[in-house]
């Protein structure tokens, strides 16, 4: 009987089989919606992680476990009346027709710019119709993604109404204006080495937010993903900083114990190794 099923009824007949109140998986059975969340966003950055690596092979395996995560929550939406798989599919199909009425309609849009802000206006109404209170363009943004990628959306969303510099200009000056408050706040410190324990720690911690945040908004003007920009970072230090590690290891080393001077002179020579490397 299952070799007959469609394989979306095939995978929503495995999760309601999982969920079987005698005979499923304890695990599955005592999962609610709360308690997917952490699993759901695992899913999510190790299907990112596959595609950053041009592993293919794998995202398709990590597109499943997404997919899953999905048929799961229609799953426990069907136990309680709430909701099923096609209700699921119905609502992003309506969504997604309604959002690109330059595709599925005769409206007809001169640049990009334009599609993108009809698209918030669209989503802007959703919003007006999900709620009957007082509607702010900057409700619905998750709360439990990265700080930084939420910066960027609320960035976007007050930008979309027009609360924005003209150009990347003047998001720039914002970020030395705020480098400036923060050297403010640290020249109060008379000792610098124990900033913890000062009396304007939280102050400098505003700061700095702000100055995160200005960051941001530089980094969406140029048209990036701030996001991926901070993983490009990370991934870059950390494959200089391994090389570094292994330069003292040639040198018989203990890099802990190794002088400031020194280490940056690795750092220089392990940036050199990289790049002839990556010339090859």
């Amino acid at each position: 009987m299952l070799n007959n099923k469609s394989s979306m009824e095939k995978l929503n007949w495995i999760m309601s089989q999982l969920r079987h109140p005698e005979t499923g998986c304890p695990w599955d059975l005592k999962q609610t919606f709360d308690s997917l969340i952490p699993y759901t966003i695992e899913e999510a950055y190790e299907v990112a992680q596959a595609i950053e690596d041009k592993d293919y092979v794998d995202l398709k395996s990590e597109l499943g476990d997404l997919l899953f995560q999905v048929v799961f929550y229609a799953q426990l939406g069907k136990e309680q009346s709430l909701f099923d798989f096609n209700d699921v599919i119905d609502t992003v199909c309506d969504k997604l027709i309604s959002r690109h009425p330059h595709v599925f309609s005769d409206a007809q849009f001169d640049s990009e710019q334009q599609i993108k802000q009809n698209w918030e206006k669209q989503k802007a109404a959703e919003r007006n119709a999900k709620n009957s209170r007082s509607i702010s363009v900057l409700d619905d943004i998750p709360l439990a993604i990265p700080a930084i990628s939420r910066a960027y959306k609320i960035q976007k969303r007050a930008s979309s109404v027009g609360f924005d510099w003209p150009d990347v200009h003047g998001a720039f000056d914002k970020v030395s204006e705020e480098i400036e408050e923060v050297k403010a706040e640290l020249a109060l410190n008379i000792d610098n080495t124990s900033l913890k324990d000062s009396d304007n720690i939280d102050a400098i911690a505003d700061e700095l937010g702000d100055l995160y945040f200005a960051l941001t908004n530089v980094t969406r003007h140029l048209g990036l993903n701030p996001e991926q920009v901070i993983k490009a970072a990370n991934k870059k230090f950390e494959k200089r900083f391994r090389q570094v590690e292994q330069i003292a290891s040639e040198n018989n080393a203990d890099i802990s114990k190794t002088s400031l001077y020194q280490l940056d002179t690795w750092w220089e020579q392990a940036k050199s190794q990289i790049a002839k490397t990556a010339e090859k």
